[in-house]
């Protein structure tokens, strides 16, 4: 019976995603709707008219879309990425857009504060793998910019990482208590100032810098004067000290003037700094190699008003990256694997059963397209292709593709019928290796199967020639919008004769699990008889 594979996307964390984004769609950090919070300005700003509330042209707000079919704007979308090209705000003009948002735009502090603790913590896993950097110290202070601290705590926990929370001055509020208490319900350790180490890379590797806001003006008090300066030696460090923890500041670094920076020079050099709705002017001094925007609930009333310019947001991305990354040294790019031992008393004996538990395993996991496998394969001058396809089916009789048997796979395939699979699932660090003989699956099962595809993909499968030479991309859309005219009436679409499936027989598995310290597990399966009958010898092969 086929294991047959149909193509489909988890959607709980896009939907969860989206249900934030529809709720809260703005937000300027940190906070200024209360004129009694600790460490904001006393300015009473005049309330902002019901123009905010008013339609605006869409050119307004191009910068701020990220859906398909913004191709056009490319050119533009590209410039903004340029940090001279982006908007900075002045702290009246954070001030004020805070208090829109939470009068007539209907926002309230514990909405923008989820959505602001969560982008920091999309963007520390966008650079900061948990697998190199694990232990996180978030310092709060006292306001919202402290609780967006305790809030990006909580989701670095979900995601792997094990943060601990130094808070010397609670706020007594509902809710900052309740940030508090879903940390503490996550066993996550609260540390006071005395009890940290007078060195804080002896253990952490990440510190949030969460104590100031942008409406946080004057010098900081005990203990947070003292804590600023902790993280100031962290860059006067002992060259003889292997790794230093990475600072990463939420919206201001603290103690930096809100507009003009580090004005000193002797301040917080933080490695990473995540923006809220837009940078802030101090922004523009950050020398650092990781800027990050977080905070997609910018509403169009807003970008019209203060004429904002910002990058658009990648997909369903809560953060978006300022400026290029930082040149990449490629040799000093590793990972530090962390799995649990893979032993030979505990795989299947059977390598499709293993084969199976693992894919199973991936698919619940959530990774995107489990079933993509790396398909090599060779023609009889010896020169070797690959490319990635899609797994359409296995069981005991092999392994299932489908594609036009005009390309240049299948025309190695015709001269050398052999190949190798790979598939390689990164959020498990695991990889599969099948390597076997290859044959055509009987054109009836090409058939079923070809019918059972969206009718767009049946259309594509008749346009494209693969792996010929087409003048433009607007030939093969001609092709196909006349094809797709031609089946509107819903009728029967033929399968190409040059389009089928193929089936590999595996001859060898070795499955792979990444370990520390390159000593990974590799145990390979090659068949051998045994009392007439075909079985599995299972060796373990040196990383």
């Amino acid at each position: 019976m086929w294991w047959l594979l149909r193509k489909g996307r988890t959607m709980t964390c896009l939907l969860f995603t989206q249900s934030l984004l529809l709720t809260s769609n703005a937000h300027s950090y940190s906070y200024i709707s209360k004129p009694s919070r600790s460490f904001h300005n006393h300015i009473h700003y005049p309330n902002l008219s019901s123009a905010f509330l008013h339609p605006i042209a869409s050119s307004a707000i191009f910068a701020f879309s990220s859906k398909p079919g913004s191709e056009s704007r490319t050119g533009s979308l590209k410039s903004m990425q340029n940090p001279e090209s982006i908007s900075y705000l002045t702290q009246r003009e954070a001030a004020e857009i805070d208090e829109a948002l939470m009068g007539p735009l209907g926002f309230s502090v514990d909405q923008l504060m989820e959505l602001a603790g969560l982008s920091v913590a999309a963007a520390i896993t966008e650079v900061y793998k948990p697998s190199e950097h694990n232990r996180v110290l978030a310092i709060c202070g006292p306001g919202n910019n402290g609780g967006d601290g305790l809030v990006a705590a909580r989701h670095l926990h979900h995601f792997g990482y094990k943060p601990a929370i130094c808070y010397p001055k609670r706020t007594p509020k509902a809710l900052y208590d309740g940030l508090v208490t879903q940390l503490e319900s996550l066993s996550v350790p609260f540390i006071s100032v005395e009890d940290l180490p007078l060195d804080l890379s002896e253990g952490f590797d990440i510190i949030v810098d969460a104590m100031f806001g942008f409406s946080y003006h004057g010098f900081p008090r005990p203990p947070f004067d003292g804590l600023i300066q902790m993280l100031i030696s962290l860059r006067n460090y002992d060259q003889t000290r292997q790794k230093s923890p990475v600072i990463v500041s939420v919206d201001i670094p603290s103690g930096w003037h809100v507009e003009e920076g580090d004005v000193g020079g002797e301040g917080i050099k933080p490695d990473m700094l995540v923006s809220l709705t837009a940078p802030k002017l101090c922004a523009k001094k950050f020398s650092g190699p990781h800027h990050f925007l977080g905070g997609r609930f910018v509403p169009p009333v807003i970008a019209e008003k203060y004429k904002l310019r910002l990058p658009p947001y990648p997909g369903t991305s809560m953060c978006v990256r300022i400026g290029k990354p930082p040149k990449i040294d490629v040799s000093a790019l590793r990972e530090n694997y962390i799995s649990p031992e893979f032993l030979e008393e505990e795989v299947g004996s059977d390598p499709i059963d293993q084969f199976r538990k693992w894919f199973e395993e991936a698919v619940g996991a959530g990774l995107r397209e489990p079933n993509a496998m790396a398909l090599s394969t060779a023609g009889k001058n010896g020169n070797v292709s690959s490319r990635m396809v899609l797994l359409k089916g296995f069981d005991e009789n092999g392994f299932v593709w489908y594609t036009n048997y005009e390309s240049r796979k299948a025309r190695e395939l015709s001269e050398n019928p052999h190949a190798s699979l790979l598939f390689y699932w990164d959020g498990l660090n695991r990889q599969v290796r099948v390597e076997g003989s290859v044959q055509k699956v009987p054109d009836k099962e090409s058939e079923q199967y070809f019918h059972g595809r969206p009718r767009g993909s049946q259309i594509g499968a008749i346009v494209s020639n693969q792996s010929t030479v087409v003048p433009g991309r607007n030939v093969l859309y001609e092709l196909y919008k006349e094809l797709e005219e031609k089946y509107s009436d819903g009728s029967v679409i033929p399968k190409p004769k040059h389009w089928g499936g193929y089936r590999l027989k595996p001859e060898l598995f070795e499955f792979w699990q990444g370990q520390k310290s390159r000593l990974h597990d590799r145990l390979r399966y090659s068949p051998e008889e045994s009392n007439g009958k075909r079985a599995w010898k299972i060796d373990r092969l040196a990383p």
